[in-house]
């Protein structure tokens, strides 16, 4: 097997302590960023409403757009400047709108599309701007709803599965690490999209999925060769067999890690605006799933299971 590190003697399970501490940290920053912003940042997909996508031909800033969709009694909205040529070579700007579909009919008039009205509203502020429509999405309340509740749970019914799948193969306490870790990738990263102010849309649902499989599959690598040196080094300490089964697969997770991330940069830089944030959220995913690989599901099925050992040693001692 190709390597990029030579052989390695990582006491691993000496650091779990520390790793515990900085999984801590993260979680309770992610849970505080949560609760102050009052939850995710729901997209349209799962709120409901329209999002209207413009390029323009000269800057325009926010303020004046605001102002111009005031104009025509489009007041609640919110306005995400972005480099529409992003990717493709050109130097146009751009604005995302976001609003409800009630702020519409609130508006009142039939002067044409939504979209329409918007767009004559910004020529009649901004003289000799052109504009071009690069997309748009429309998504009722009650459907977003129903997306919102069907994600959620295809997430819970993805972790049930990989629950009942280690455990078969495995043991269940091999099982509540490889979940906790798949929870924990998950959680830190809406935690960080939470922080970083970027919306939940259907395509993150996607990334999160894809976290869930990339890291199960790194996790699974580590505990086969667990399970393989548990069989074969009966007489090894648990801690030396774990230490030794992460030290030897250590070199085929940076390279799986690093070949998956520079592949994840390529959409992130030049994938444009509308993978943008599936891309970040697959690059926090991608580093997140290795590090919970080693530090969070083997650590924690480490600590149980020799736990486990201390327990009955004293048992045994106590008898005698």
């Amino acid at each position: 097997m190709f390597k990029i590190i030579g052989e390695t003697h990582i006491d691993f399970m000496a650091a779990r302590k520390a790793a515990f501490v900085l999984t801590l940290i993260l979680i309770v920053a992610g849970i505080a960023s949560l609760i102050l912003h009052g939850g995710p940042r729901y997209s349209i997909d799962f709120a409901g409403g329209r999002l209207v996508e413009l390029a323009f031909s000269q800057p325009v800033e926010a303020e004046d757009v605001r102002s111009a969709l005031s104009d025509v009694g489009i007041s609640d909205v919110e306005v995400q400047h972005f480099e529409a040529g992003a990717g493709s070579g050109s130097g146009d700007l751009g604005v995302i709108l976001r609003f409800k579909e009630d702020v519409l009919a609130s508006a009142g008039g039939e002067d044409g599309s939504p979209t329409g009205r918007i767009i004559r509203a910004l020529k009649a502020q901004e003289s000799g701007l052109e504009i071009d429509v690069r997309r748009e999405e429309s998504v009722g309340p009650k459907i977003g709803s129903e997306l919102r509740s069907r994600a959620i749970k295809a997430i819970i019914i993805a972790l049930a599965a990989i629950l009942i799948y280690v455990g078969i193969r495995y043991e269940f306490v091999f099982a509540l690490g490889a979940v906790a870790a798949l929870f924990h990738d998950v959680f830190i990263t809406l935690g960080i999209f939470s922080i970083l102010n970027i919306e939940i849309s259907l395509p993150i649902v996607a990334a999160f999925l894809t976290i869930a499989g990339y890291s199960i599959n790194d996790t699974i690598v580590v505990f086969d060769r667990i399970r393989e040196r548990r069989r074969s080094h009966m007489r090894s300490s648990l801690r030396e067999i774990m230490n030794i089964s992460i030290n030897q697969v250590l070199s085929r997770t940076i390279v799986t890690s690093v070949t998956t991330i520079f592949v994840i940069l390529a959409l992130f830089l030049f994938g444009g605006p509308v993978i943008h944030d599936f891309a970040t959220a697959m690059l926090i995913g991608v580093a997140i799933g290795t590090y919970s690989s080693i530090f969070v599901a083997t650590s924690l099925a480490y600590t149980i299971l020799n736990t486990r050992q201390m327990a009955k040693k004293r048992k045994v001692a106590a008898a005698v």
